[in-house]
């Protein structure tokens, strides 16, 4: 990117978080997509139908609505032996990518089962390293970003909840996976999809997905 598409990218992400930050949300009720997956954690291989470590198959929300983001929660039910073993990654329709649990696998690891009805909300009392599981509630996510880094992006298109097991015998199913978005009033919306529209003009790709299972430790 050379210097003058670099101000003109910065001049856009500027015009969505003064429109995010000085403009009203809706009162209407938020916009709930998603629902019941049952996908096995982690995928089933064919060639050994007894691994119990890795990558589940993405959950994916397809959302055919245009709405302009202005609050982000997410919702999930997981049945798991031990959840500490899982790490829980979401990815919007624009490549941002970030992790709602991250920990340190050795130093911060228990074993306990499950998350039932767990809601990541940035504006939620705990964070979901203070709560136990089932974590049953509302927490906020831990990790180097908040979900507020969705905020001023359109709805539109594949949402992807991917989760990694990091640690073999343990296994589960991703029950329930859902989105939960409150949109900003009108006026707000069209700000917020203009500064959204100068951010993919200037840099398509935005998020190089600099968080990848790959990384975590082993076992």
């Amino acid at each position: 990117m050379d210097s003058r598409s670099a101000v003109q990218w910065i001049v856009a992400v500027l015009f969505v978080l003064g429109a995010a930050a000085f403009c009203p949300v809706s009162a209407d009720p938020p916009h709930i997509y998603g629902g019941e997956f049952n996908r096995p954690i982690p995928k089933p291989d064919r060639n050994d139908p007894n691994i119990s470590k890795g990558q589940m198959e993405d959950a994916v929300i397809n959302i055919t609505d245009h709405l302009i983001i202005a609050d982000l929660d997410v919702r999930i039910s997981i049945t798991h032996t031990n959840v500490f073993d899982l790490q829980l990654f979401l990815e919007s329709p624009f490549d941002t990518r970030l992790c709602l649990n991250m920990y340190h696998f050795e130093k911060e690891f228990s074993e306990y089962p499950n998350y039932t009805n767990t809601i990541f909300d940035d504006e939620a009392p705990l964070s979901i390293k203070q709560a136990e599981a089932p974590f049953t509630g509302r927490f906020r996510p831990v990790g180097p970003d908040k979900l507020s880094r969705f905020d001023g992006e359109n709805t539109y298109g594949p949402w992807r909840l991917q989760i990694y097991d990091a640690f073999w015998w343990d296994t589960g199913s991703l029950d329930s996976f859902e989105l939960i978005i409150t949109t900003p009033e009108p006026t707000t919306a069209i700000l917020l999809l203009l500064g959204t529209g100068l951010i993919t003009l200037f840099n398509p790709r935005r998020n190089p997905k600099n968080l990848s299972p790959g990384s975590l430790p082993s076992a």
